[in-house]
């Protein structure tokens, strides 16, 4: 049977959830995972990067 739902609430998000990945820098890649950093601010990350260690994450200048 056809699974008519799965995706469908990417068409809500901007750009239908492609940016660019703070972490590694891909572009128009879909940034759908969210990593918190040590100083408690949010980042959504691309799903290699979710992955990432947190030394990497904290990295980011963002």
């Amino acid at each position: 049977m056809v699974k008519t739902k799965r995706g469908r609430v990417l068409w809500t998000l901007p750009s239908h959830g492609r940016g660019t990945c703070p972490v590694c820098g891909t572009t128009r890649i879909k940034v759908l995972y969210t990593k918190v950093k040590a100083d408690g601010t949010t980042l959504k990350v691309c799903k290699r990067c979710d992955k990432a260690p947190q030394a990497k994450v904290d990295a980011v200048s963002r």
